[in-house]
């Protein structure tokens, strides 16, 4: 088909009117191939290329999503050179290209999912997005609460950290049609958020258990239910569409749990202590007292015992009290400071702001007294 209008396709298929279509590749929503287009301009061919919004497929029959309770023996390779049984075997459809949603041993059974959406399985299995996987095991013998414990804490296997995201005791499951009841003396309920090699195997055996049944029995919000062992359904579109939901809300979270770059910037902070000089943070460190205002100053109030000074122009302009003591400077004319401690000003200098008081007037014929007989 030739190639059409992103806002075209997406409104041929349902997704939205055109003017709704125009926001959402104007707002950098819509991906083709992988690719973000903003520009109206934008085309694609609806039958090859890979249209998505919002990291939801648009032509979502083009895909189709299967369900299997894998089998033991089974591997979850498409090609095996030893030529051994794998799950596609078991799920015989035609010509379409399927691949696994992530893997499942050769000794393991229960719910593995095939599709042919590659943005789905990325979704699924990569570990930032951590989408649940549960697990039914069969053990040799119960662990204890404290081994239970460091499941979840985690646990040291040749040298990789494998932990569990919860665990907790569980009851035998219930033999299926035709099926012998399963032999393990005791049974656990797993769950993980990542998909390393045989993880759930190496964590119980670093804890000193043996596995004897490994059975995967949900992947985000499906469960392997009734299914028997062997058997496959295709995924109804609701199934399809709580997939996508969980594996987004996973991703959103992801994204959620990154610190911003203020965040950041405070840790790092915080690991480095306090700065050089201060002993205290800048945000501990109290802030100075605001400095009085001086006096003295055009327009401002004289401080207190602080005279008139009277300039050339016959107006008094407030000035400070001249300072008393050696440092202070004495006006043009005058003696010099006054002695520390007499309380009078300097010869020839009067009290400022006042007059000088005359001298009183001695008498001429004025004896000295003397002692009195």
């Amino acid at each position: 088909m030739a190639d059409e209008r992103l806002q075209k396709i997406l409104s041929n298929a349902g997704v939205s009117s055109r003017r709704v279509a125009e926001e959402l590749i104007l707002t950098g929503r819509v991906t083709v191939n992988g690719d973000v287009q903003t520009t109206l301009g934008a085309r694609a061919d609806p039958d090859t290329d890979e249209i998505v919004v919002d990291g939801v497929p648009v032509l979502r029959q083009r895909y189709r999503y299967f369900m299997l309770n894998k089998p033991v023996g089974f591997i979850t390779t498409s090609n095996d050179e030893m030529d051994r049984e794998t799950v596609f075997d078991l799920v015989p459809i035609g010509d379409i290209q399927l691949h696994t949603v992530g893997r499942l041993d050769r000794d393991s059974e229960g719910l593995v999912l095939l599709t042919n959406d590659g943005h789905l399985t990325d979704l699924l299995t990569h570990p930032r997005y951590e989408v649940d996987k549960e697990y039914l095991v069969g053990l040799d013998s119960m662990p204890g609460q404290r081994d239970l414990q460091r499941l979840v804490r985690g646990v040291e296997h040749e040298g990789e950290r494998l932990r569990a995201s919860s665990v907790q005791a569980a009851t035998p499951p219930s033999p299926g049609l035709g099926e012998e009841s399963p032999g393990a003396a005791s049974w656990l309920v797993l769950v993980l958020r990542e998909g390393k090699n045989r993880e759930v195997r190496r964590m119980l055996e670093a804890i000193g258990k043996k596995v004897l049944i490994l059975r995967r029995i949900r992947v985000g919000p499906l469960h392997l239910g009734p299914l028997g062992s062997g058997a496959f359904r295709e995924l109804t579109e609701d199934e399809v569409v709580a997939l996508y939901s969980a594996a987004k809300q996973a991703e959103t979270r992801e994204e959620a749990s990154v610190p911003s770059r203020t965040e950041r910037r405070r840790t790092i902070g915080s690991l480095e202590g306090p700065k050089e000089g201060g002993g205290k943070s800048a945000e501990a460190r109290p802030k100075a007292a605001p400095r009085p205002r001086a006096a003295g100053r055009r327009g401002s109030t004289p401080a207190p015992g602080s005279s008139p000074s009277w300039g050339a122009s016959g107006g008094a302009t407030p000035r400070s009290a001249p300072k008393r003591g050696a440092g202070a400077k004495s006006p043009p004319g005058s003696a010099g400071p006054a002695p520390r401690g007499s309380g009078r000003s300097a010869p020839g200098r009067p009290p400022a702001g006042r007059p000088a008081a005359p001298k009183p007037a001695q008498r001429r014929d004025s004896q000295p007294r003397g002692p009195r007989p």
